[in-house]
């Protein structure tokens, strides 16, 4: 089976290709014989209702400094592909979300993983309080009072934006934290929408795990361990990648979880537990497969596209 694949992505020059989960689904894809296209999302364009993209052929590489070569930008219907992987990261602001209506238009006929509807739908920090029972005690909120309550509840927490990535923006805060004043203002100045403020998991230098659901099912882990002295294990934050297993725990999140994602079309996920606690369900444009592949896991872009080749069969 040959696709016509496009991948919607922040510009290819950009990535640091050796730990983008992107990189290795282009590359699986082309092995397969697959015939890869590249675009970014501002090119898109609905015209009396046909959606078009300026894209260019691509062809890549695992060599450092030489990863990929474009073909000439053209200007396509969208719906001409069998497949699009949306896989730019976020923000998960408008202009993400208008990425997802446009994309609609051609979903199903055309694959998009994951659905956009269910992407728009599902932001990882809100679609994850569907599962109040896997997680540790959540608030969603910008209101003074209920945050003030909830610390006084719990003592040390996290705060942290509702629709931030890569582990930006995230604070903790002890019971007596004299900045916890400036911190809301800080707070209420940059963001419009509320934020997420949890207990404080002191298990998190311990690690916080990476788990990858395929059309979901498991399919592979790591555990990110944080920097000495920061509280943030995302990889981008300096996290060090380690090879771990499933505890009991975990894998009863996973089959909890598996049934909803599979219903919704979030082919690709990424679900973050720390000491068995479940913190996030990423579904934009998760990472972690190449971490998983290169500590001697199972090659997770390999089961993502026969996962894919499956339902365009």
């Amino acid at each position: 089976m040959s696709l016509n694949v496009a991948v919607q992505m922040d510009p290819i020059d950009r990535i640091n290709f050796a730990g983008d989960s992107t990189f290795a689904l282009m590359l699986e894809a082309q092995a397969r014989g697959h015939a890869l296209s590249y675009y970014t999302p501002d090119t898109l364009a609905l015209r009396d209702g046909e959606l078009f993209a300026t894209v260019q052929p691509v062809e890549v590489r695992d060599i450092k400094g030489d990863h990929f070569t474009l073909g000439d930008r053209q200007r396509v219907r969208v719906d001409g592909f069998d497949v699009i992987l949306m896989r730019q990261d976020p923000p998960f602001d408008m202009h993400y979300v208008t990425a997802t209506h446009l994309l609609e238009r051609v979903h199903p006929k055309t694959l998009v993983v994951n659905d956009p509807a269910h992407v728009r739908n599902a932001p990882e920090k809100i679609f994850v309080t569907e599962f109040p029972e896997l997680m540790p005690p959540t608030l969603i909120t910008r209101d003074l009072e209920e945050i003030k309550a909830f610390r006084d509840e719990f003592g040390d927490i996290v705060v942290k934006p509702l629709y931030g990535n890569g582990g930006a923006a995230v604070f903790r805060l002890t019971r007596d934290d004299l900045n916890f004043g400036s911190l809301y203002d800080l707070f209420a100045t940059t963001f419009r929408e509320p934020w997420v403020v949890q207990r404080f998991i002191p298990e998190v230098t311990q690690g916080d795990k990476r788990i990858i659901l395929v059309d979901g099912v498991f399919a592979g882990a790591v555990n990110r361990v944080p920097s000495p002295g920061d509280l943030r294990s995302n990889m981008v934050r300096g996290g060090a990648a380690k090879e771990t297993d499933l505890t009991a725990r975990e894998r009863e999140i996973c089959e909890a979880l598996g049934p909803s994602l599979k219903a919704k079309g979030l082919l690709f996920t990424g679900i973050d537990v720390i000491d068995g606690n479940l913190t996030e369900i990423n579904v934009t444009s998760p990472t972690g497969i190449r971490a998983i592949r290169r500590l001697g896991g199972p090659d997770i872009a390999a089961l993502i596209w026969d996962a894919i080749e499956a339902k365009r069969s």
